[in-house]
């Protein structure tokens, strides 16, 4: 079993968090704003003096991949590659959309959620893409993907054969302004963590499924486009 470091940088949330066996042993988190980069090393150096846990003792390290925010995610990556190239570890890229679908399954198990018919419930994580959009992807209370990751311009149509069948559960960052429009959705207070990848980054280690270090790049999902600033500089 493995120790293992886990990032998630994507949105405005900034978590770090050591795993190990698949369960979390400290977390570390803040959503004050995007200083990402100023946090995640920090955070990083908190855990390993908290928990006595040494940086050579560490197995992998795990990241949130994607999608959310570019910035956020060159971050976090950025850091987790270093780290890995430094200790010589293994680098896991974790989806950002099933470690939020891995934080709901967990708070059922714990009791903090409470739906009836859990196991026919679809669970639609939903990442801020800004005004109506939303990265979003549906899946099973297994934490099986039922659709591939779109970004989706959320209106009353989005989604509505799932919303047909059953409970239908969305949640994170990009929720709640989505709530009032998808009829028949139930809205749970999840959001992103560095905890939802705990289990699915040491299902990855066991299965040796890593990244390469040298060209792993987030799954941005659309293509970051730069314009031009409309102020004057001088």
């Amino acid at each position: 079993m493995a120790t293992i470091l886990c990032i998630e940088t994507g949105t405005d949330i900034c978590s770090v968090g050591i795993a190990r066996d698949g369960e979390i042993l400290s977390l570390r988190e803040s959503d004050e704003g995007r200083d990402h980069a100023g946090k995640v090393g920090v955070f990083t150096d908190e855990l390993f003096r908290e928990t006595g846990i040494l940086p050579l003792d560490i197995d992998a390290v795990a990241v949130g991949k994607g999608p959310g925010s570019y910035t956020g995610l060159r971050i976090g990556v950025s850091f987790a590659k270093g780290l890995c190239y430094g200790l010589q570890i293994p680098l896991i890229g974790v989806s950002s959309t099933a470690a939020l679908a891995e934080i709901a399954c967990e708070d059922y198990e714990a009791g903090i959620i409470d739906m009836d018919d859990w196991d026919n419930v679809r669970l639609c994580p939903m990442i801020d893409a800004r005004r109506m959009e939303v990265y979003t992807q549906v899946f099973d209370t297994k934490v099986n993907a039922l659709t591939e990751v779109s970004a989706e311009v959320v209106d009353s149509n989005t989604f509505s054969d799932w919303r047909r069948d059953g409970g239908f559960a969305i949640f994170g960052n990009g929720a709640a302004k989505c709530a009032e429009v998808l009829e028949r959705a139930v809205l749970l207070n999840v959001v992103p963590s560095a905890r939802g990848m705990a289990r699915l980054a040491e299902q990855a280690f066991v299965a040796r499924q890593f990244e390469d270090v040298a060209y792993f790049e987030p799954f941005y999902l659309k293509e970051f486009v730069v314009t031009t600033s409309k102020k004057r500089l001088f």
